[in-house]
């Protein structure tokens, strides 16, 4: 069984809101030798990549107390099945319900070294398990392209960035390419596309290309790729551009947040936008209303900090080696709240129940707590 015994016990109690704070409880443990790559949930969904050995890679969906679903369908090919997803290889994972049925947005990116290389959008829903390629992102070996940027889910939508790259003067850096700044890079489009069902996707009106995403209540937070691209071709966020909350229905902007350093990563919530940032003093964890974009407090965090936070009303969670640590948005006092295993996949907090993944001897796992009564 791919379910500990018990599991469905403890997934009802958390479900319901009934777990006792400060105990950490596994929801589910992979079969042995099985890792998992990526992890995600939203309310009473849960969603991991289980990266394939000997058989077919393979996203699972559960919604907690109920049996577990696994996609996409081996009926017909598709890109999921064979591909070759090292220990290092990010995984985007999402999920929500999204027109009427329970979906997930993953993202397949190439790891070998290609003169073209090929990432994948890729997704399916509980009602129609077969993979939907939605983009195929190629950039060239030197950087010029598309690149995958983030993906969220939640609240009934699915979002992803891409972000195009290109020569600021290519005949130059043809004719020249020894010449300083001759093959320099910029960022020339892209944007922010939302997903429904298996339609093509569209783009967030007025979003500007992002190379990192946030989801809550309807709305999406980004932050902006700068103009210029690295010399290998990747985006990155520039801190002078501010952090953009947009309405994901109609593009609407609600609030436009200027952070105190370079934004590493950001989460939202439905009252809280919460930026890790790296200032020239070190790590800081700021957060501000998720309705006009006022700063609400902050504190410096240890450089060894993680580039990952999980943002709630009450409570915003980061990483520290292995130790997750939650502020309260009120005190702006920080306090442990476990400790993982081994690296955490996917943190993430939904109400007042923290989850994660975590491989323990090469074996996948999620564990989840409540973090208030």
């Amino acid at each position: 069984m791919r379910m500990l015994l018990g599991a469905l016990g403890l997934a009802a109690t958390f479900l319901h809101g009934s777990a006792h704070p400060s105990q950490v409880q596994t929801l589910y443990t992979a079969p042995p030798d099985q890792r998992i790559q990526a992890f995600a949930q939203d309310g009473a969904r849960l969603a991991w990549f289980e990266p394939g050995t000997s058989r077919c890679n393979a996203v699972w969906v559960w919604q907690l107390g109920s049996a577990q679903f696994r996609m996409p369908t081996q009926q017909t090919r598709n890109v999921t099945c064979r591909w070759q997803v090292p220990a290092s290889s990010p995984v985007g994972l999402a999920i929500a319900s999204n027109d009427g049925s329970t979906a997930v947005l993953w993202t397949l990116r190439e790891a070998a070294a290609q003169a073209l290389k090929f990432d994948y959008v890729l997704g399916a829903t509980v009602s129609d398990p077969q993979e939907r390629r939605f983009q195929q992102v190629a950039h060239a070996r030197h950087g010029s392209g598309l690149w995958l940027g983030g993906v969220a889910g939640g609240d009934g939508a699915l979002l992803y960035s891409v972000v195009q790259v290109q020569y600021v003067d290519q005949v130059a850096c043809l004719t020249t390419p020894d010449k300083p700044g001759a093959c320099d890079l910029k960022v020339s489009g892209g944007g922010i596309y939302r997903i429904v069902g298996r339609k093509l996707p569209t783009a967030v009106k007025g979003a500007s290309p992002a190379v990192l995403l946030a989801l809550a209540d309807r709305r999406v937070a980004y932050v902006p790729a700068a103009g210029a691209a690295l010399t290998d071709g990747h985006p990155y966020a520039s801190p002078g551009l501010p952090v953009e909350i947009r309405n994901v229905d109609s593009g609407d902007p609600v609030a436009s947040v200027s952070t105190n350093g370079t934004p590493i990563a950001i989460s939202l919530s439905d009252t809280v936008l919460a930026v890790l940032a790296r200032t020239a003093n070190g790590l800081v964890l700021s957060w501000y209303s998720a309705g006009d974009g006022k700063l609400m407090n902050f504190v410096t965090v240890p450089k060894t900090t993680s580039p990952i936070v999980a943002a709630g009303t009450k409570d915003i969670v980061y990483r520290v080696g292995m130790s997750l640590r939650a502020v309260d948005v009120a005190t702006h006092k920080v306090r442990p709240v476990a400790r993982a295993a081994s690296t955490p996949v996917g943190l993430s907090l939904w109400g007042e129940r923290l989850a994660w993944a975590e491989n323990v001897g090469g074996r996948g796992r999620i564990r989840a707590i409540t973090l208030r009564p």
